[in-house]
């Protein structure tokens, strides 16, 4: 029996016998095998016995017959819909042996035939906004992705699956989360680690990102591992989450609190936290609002910085600071900071602090940057912060003002002391 990937196989090589879920490989030469724990393991095919322990659950077609094509996933009226859109990134990526680097370049029918274990839980769509890695992304793409997100959704497709690059997917999903109103999930997810490093967290992440959009919460999500084990992905709203490490499977934190829900990937079970509000499916009409001011800059004030570090900011139309504490810049700089506002710029402070809110109220700093017309961001992240105001100066009629209002999510209610 041809052993495919998506099969559970028992490899013997050497003096080792490995047992797994076999994985696409990026050559003829090896085998790659994922293991219980979640890592993956190279293995020479020269060298390896296979054995077939059982076959791909959601394998599509005869069994017996493996002619090295890959598999088509038929439709099944009786499943959803989900779109596909790809953007590059390390989930759609491989390995350059003659280099050793990761290079995006699989399409998104591609991650359908490398994460085999999609098949069979949704018909798919595939399409392709950008084939990069996530540090080149900008905002004339985030317009082309909210775009094609709301031509997909407008088409027909009960949920969407975003795969991009974990570097910047918090500005991403940030930008939809303000630029589309949407009545499905769309969910975005990526990998820290390619199919061909060990222990990939691609397979799950995508799994239960699929699962995701099918589930009822309709809102701009990411979904990416919540433990650094195969346990289940956390599904964090797009405008509260931020990647906390550079190389963890749980990167990805919600911001000051609980992930809006989780994904379970044995039981494949959407769960939504207790106590978290969100948009239910079919809840809200599709509206779309992909317009942006790019000329907008996100500013991290720190101890001794050159003045001169300000002055290139003259003719932008937004500016946000990323303060120290409850949002302070050096004395020194807010005079600097009037002519900008005075130059028609708006300029919101936000704070270096992982957690709470900017008060500038509280310490003279505060009071006279408010007086210089500065306007507090309260708990919005500063990339988050940065999106909004790109998004606010071309949809807003007082984008000053919207900075203080809670538009997707971004801004958590103020609590308020007992009386």
């Amino acid at each position: 029996m041809t052993p495919s990937p998506g099969d559970r196989v028992r490899v013997a090589h050497a003096d080792v016998t490995d047992e797994g879920v076999l994985m696409p490989s990026s050559d003829a030469e090896h085998l790659v095998v994922k293991l219980e724990g979640g890592y993956n393991v190279g293995i020479a095919r020269a060298d390896a016995t296979v054995d077939v322990l059982e076959r791909d659950a959601h394998a599509v077609g005869d069994e017996e017959e493996d002619d090295g094509d890959a598999s088509e996933i038929a439709f099944d009226e009786d499943l959803p819909t989900v779109s596909l859109i790809s953007t590059g990134g390390t989930i759609a990526s491989t390995v350059d042996y003659r280099t050793g680097a990761v290079t995006a370049q699989f399409d998104a029918e591609d991650v359908l035939r490398a994460v085999p274990d999609l098949a069979g839980r949704a018909n798919y769509r595939g399409r392709v906004v950008a084939n990069i890695l996530s540090e080149n992304m900008d905002p004339g793409i985030w317009t082309d992705l909210a775009r094609a997100v709301h031509e997909e959704i407008e088409a027909g497709a009960d949920g969407v699956v975003v795969m991009h690059g974990t570097d910047t997917m918090q500005y991403s999903a940030s930008a939809l989360s303000f630029m589309l109103d949407t009545p499905v999930p769309v969910v975005f997810t990526g990998s820290q680690r390619s199919a061909d490093r060990p222990s990939s967290d691609n397979v799950m992440n995508a799994v239960c990102a699929v699962e995701a959009a099918k589930a009822d919460c309709a809102e701009v999500m990411v979904c990416m591992h919540g433990t650094p084990s195969d346990d289940h992905c956390a599904l964090h709203r797009g405008t509260r989450v931020r990647k906390n490490h550079t190389s963890r499977r749980d990167a990805f934190e919600t911001v000051g609190a609980e992930p809006l829900g989780r994904v379970d990937y044995e039981s494949e079970t959407v769960t939504i936290a207790d106590g978290k509000t969100y948009a239910e499916r079919g809840e809200r009409a599709l509206h779309i609002a992909p317009d942006l001011e790019p000329a907008v800059e996100l500013v991290k004030f720190t101890p001794g910085m050159d003045p001169a570090a300000f002055d290139y900011l003259d003719g932008k139309a937004g500016i946000v600071i990323e303060g120290t504490g409850l949002g302070h810049v050096h004395t020194d700089r807010i005079p600097r900071l009037a002519e900008l506002v005075d130059g028609g710029a708006t300029v919101a402070m936000t704070s270096q602090c992982l957690e709470g809110r900017v008060c500038v109220r509280v310490y003279d700093t505060g009071r006279d940057l408010l007086d210089a017309g500065v306007v507090e961001a309260g708990d919005t992240l500063p990339g988050t912060a940065k999106v909004k105001l790109m998004w606010a100066l071309a949809n807003v009629e007082n984008p000053a003002e919207a900075m203080g209002r809670n538009l997707a999510g971004e801004l958590t209610e103020e609590s308020k002391p007992w009386a």
